[in-house]
């Protein structure tokens, strides 16, 4: 009987599948060549080059994390290719992407209870008709508040509203905060005057930024990428126009200084994410030191690797809590019941069951003469 429990065992150990020997796999649905690739390419290194640190030392509680990901080119086809593919591979978690594709996915996904951390900050996605979906900064929506509520808060002419125009792409992404922000709008007094699509990849904006001007603004919100946005701010200063221009999330990077030169300076964003080069901040000192272990490279990294490290922090820091009961059901459970000391990277995360919603944190900063400055403390609406 001895025997025949040490060929057993020995058989159990030579298949790879014994306990200590298995990797804890997560999926990866990332942009690296798509629409959004100009964001979506940090994000994703700063994905792996947790996940590799993290693998480094020792893993989670014993096991090594394989990370199987794909770029889907920002095609939600694509997407949900990829999707049942990892899936199918036996994933426990995911690390996404898009709107567009994450919202299209949530049913498969609470359906398969696969948790899923996108980098769509999708106000749809925080409610409890997708149980399985989070989101690791500031909702789109939140952020146009805290915008709207900013603008509303240091407007001085006393005689008028303040007048506001929404710019966005014609996508999930872009069209996600904008309701929400004209019934903000509404309610505090602020008076949106105008709304223009202008698409990610477009080369110029002059058209629409036409049609803006003869509404007259005092502020445009805008809703996009890096590359769109350096195209509209540079075409604004060919136009001369004179409002003043505040980005969401994805707008705001070290990369816009770089597309759109002096085009940029007097941009303004509500920032959920720290910077490179807030070097005083405990995550910032850890996220440099795990780039420059992992690569050999102190090289600065724009705000969108901060987003991408942050998401993989978080995943990795809930698997460690969810000790060896890895199950989708168990880590949904403890990514909802604990919080997340995100050392100064983002607010730190504590979720609801019935509202997802991570934190409601975000500073103004500013582009000055090519820097990036904090204009204000936390916001508030």
């Amino acid at each position: 009987m001895k025997k025949l429990l040490s060929i057993v065992l020995a058989v159990f150990i030579l298949s790879g599948v014994g306990y200590a020997q298995q990797t804890i796999k997560i999926g990866g649905i990332f942009d690296l060549t798509g629409a959004t690739g100009d964001v979506g390419a940090p994000y994703a290194i700063a994905a792996r080059d947790y996940i590799n640190y993290v693998n480094k030392h020792g893993g989670v509680n014993g096991r090594k994390i394989e990370l199987i990901d794909t770029d889907y080119a920002y095609k939600i086809p694509q997407a949900v290719s990829a999707y049942k593919d990892q899936a199918s591979k036996g994933v426990i978690a995911i690390l996404g992407w898009g709107t567009g594709d994450t919202e299209a996915m949530a049913p498969m996904i609470a359906t398969d209870k696969i948790p899923y951390i996108s980098a769509s900050y999708s106000e749809h996605l925080v409610f409890d008709k997708t149980p399985y979906n989070f989101i690791a900064g500031t909702t789109y929506s939140d952020q146009a508040r805290l915008a709207l509520q900013w603008i509303k808060d240091n407007w001085k002419d006393k005689s008028r509203a303040p007048r506001v125009a929404l710019l966005y792409n014609d996508t999930g992404f872009g069209r996600s905060p904008i309701q929400d922000a004209e019934d903000f709008a509404k309610k505090i007094g602020v008076e949106v005057v105008d709304k223009e699509i202008i698409g990610l990849r477009d080369l110029d904006a002059t058209t629409q930024l036409l049609n803006m001007q003869k509404k007259d603004p005092d502020f445009a919100i805008n809703q996009h990428t890096v590359m769109a946005t350096a195209t509209i701010l540079k075409d604004a200063k060919k136009l001369g126009l004179k409002n003043k221009f505040i980005g969401l999330n994805w707008t705001f990077s070290e990369k816009l200084v770089e597309m759109a030169g002096d085009a940029a300076d007097g941009f303004m964003a509500p920032m959920p994410f720290s910077f490179w080069t807030e070097d005083k901040i405990k995550g910032v000192q850890f996220m440099r030191k795990v780039r420059k272990e992992m690569t050999g490279k102190d090289d600065a990294q724009p705000v969108n690797y901060t987003q991408g490290f942050i998401s993989a922090y978080l995943l990795v820091e809930a698997l460690k809590k969810a000790g060896n009961t890895l199950t989708g059901e168990n880590i949904k459970k403890v990514l909802e019941s604990n919080k997340f000391d995100m050392m100064g990277l983002c607010a730190d995360i504590a979720y609801k069951p019935e509202l997802r919603k991570p934190n409601l944190s975000a500073k103004m900063y500013i582009i000055k003469k090519g820097k990036i400055e904090p204009l204000t403390g936390l916001l508030k609406y």
